[in-house]
């Protein structure tokens, strides 16, 4: 089959759903097939929210298997994987988020409590807090809860080395 008779399939398909609603589809068609696979138990909730596909992997079950792919290595390794599956299917690059067991939720609380101690480091005296290296998914988020803290953000290096630097604002940066 070529990459022209794969993509239109997808397109074709839409029925008046956006694109974000389509990959979302497909990515919980990835997701599923992977859980069979792996005999693993969880329902997937689908949402479209700020400019993204969301995918929400969960159990009710206490102690439930799934918790072993709710580490934020494992659902960033799981994330890619399948935006890669829903790029093979529309040709399109996604930037889909995939979350399982609440691990994004509970990743956001840390890294906002990461700023928060860097922000009191910076009115302590600090000139600036260089941050462990992040997903781009966890820089952004950075960059919100610092800007929530009149904080200047920016994000350094390349690769797996790449991360996020704080500095409090200047008073002629916040004008702006």
């Amino acid at each position: 089959m070529s990459e022209q008779e794969t993509t239109e399939p997808v397109q074709a398909e839409t029925d008046g759903r956006s694109t974000l609603e389509v990959e979302g589809d497909i990515a919980a068609d990835y997701i599923e097939e992977l859980l069979d696979i792996a005999d693993l138990d969880g329902d997937i909730d689908i949402d479209v929210r700020d400019g993204r596909a969301y995918l929400e992997v969960n159990s009710d079950e206490e102690g439930t298997n799934l918790d072993r792919l709710s580490s934020p290595a494992a659902v960033n390794a799981l994330q890619e994987l399948t935006r890669l599956a829903v790029q093979q299917k529309t040709g399109e690059f996604t930037r889909l988020v995939l979350d399982v067991q609440g691990s994004r939720e509970r990743r956001a609380e840390e890294l906002e409590q990461i700023v928060a101690n860097a922000a009191e480091r910076l009115r302590g005296g600090r000139d600036r807090v260089d941050l462990q290296p992040l997903s781009s998914y966890e820089r952004k988020l950075v960059h919100d809860f610092a800007r929530e803290r009149s904080l200047n953000s920016e994000s350094e290096g390349e690769g797996r080395s790449r991360h996020v630097v704080l500095t409090l604002a200047d008073s002629a940066d916040e004008q702006h």
